[in-house]
C-alpha cells in the first residue's frame, strides 16, 4: 500500500502526485523553463534555479517520484479543475520529529487566487489524518510579502503560530536568506477545525 495518495482533490485544485506518470515534462518545463514570461518572478525566492532544460524537468520528476517511493516526500502538480498545471508543492517528511514541511512553488499567472493555501490545507489534513504527525511547518523566506501573506492567512485558518526567524537559512543563488517559520500542532488544528 502507497504511503500517499495519487491524487487530492479540493474545491478549486487537483494535486496528482509528481512523476513522469502523471505530469507531462513539457508542460513543467513551459511553466518553469529560465527565461519565459515571469518565470524569474515565481523563483526569486525559491532555493532552486527555474529549468536550464527539458532534462532538468525531467530529473526533477524523477527525483519527486523516488523520494515520494521512500517515504521522505509527497511532492505533488497543482492542477486547476480545468486541467491547467499551476505549478507543484510538497509535504517533506522528517518522521523522526513527527514533523512535515510544506513548501509550494505557482506560476506567476497562477497567483492572488487562493491556491497556495488550498495546497496548505490538503498538505495539512494528509499530514495529520493519514500520515499521523504531530506538526506541520510551513514558511517564507525574507522579502517575499506575497508568500507571507498567504502563509499567514493559511496558519490563522488552521490555528496555527508564527515561531521566529531561522537566519542565514535558505541558499537561494548566491545568497543566503531568512527563514520565517510557522507551524501547527495536531492539538492546534483539530482545535481550529471543531471551531470552524
Amino acid at each position: 500500500m502507497d504511503v500517499f495518495p495519487e491524487t487530492i482533490e479540493t474545491d478549486s485544485l487537483v494535486l496528482s502526485r509528481l512523476s513522469e506518470a502523471n505530469v507531462d515534462v513539457f508542460e513543467l518545463y513551459d511553466l518553469f523553463a529560465g527565461g519565459r514570461d515571469g518565470v524569474a518572478d515565481a523563483f526569486e525566492y525559491v532555493p532552486q534555479e527555474p529549468y536550464a532544460s527539458v532534462k532538468d524537468a525531467r530529473d526533477q520528476l524523477d527525483e519527486a517520484a523516488a523520494s515520494c517511493d521512500d517515504g521522505d516526500a509527497a511532492q505533488y502538480a497543482v492542477y486547476t479543475v480545468d486541467g491547467t498545471l499551476a505549478g507543484y508543492t510538497g509535504l517533506f517528511l522528517e518522521w523522526d520529529r513527527r514533523t512535515g514541511r510544506i513548501g509550494f512553488i505557482l506560476g506567476k499567472s497562477h497567483w492572488g487566487n487562493g491556491y497556495a493555501e488550498e495546497c496548505a490545507l490538503a498538505l495539512t489534513d494528509l499530514a495529520f489524518d493519514r500520515l499521523d504527525l504531530d506538526l506541520v511547518a510551513i514558511g517564507h523566506e525574507e522579502g517575499n510579502g506575497r508568500s507571507k501573506r498567504a502563509i499567514e492567512r493559511f496558519t490563522d485558518s488552521v490555528g496555527g503560530q508564527y515561531d521566529g526567524i531561522l537566519r542565514n537559512w535558505t541558499p537561494i543563488g548566491f545568497e543566503i536568506a531568512d527563514h520565517y517559520r510557522y507551524t501547527v500542532t495536531r492539538d492546534q488544528y483539530q482545535r481550529a477545525q471543531t471551531e470552524q
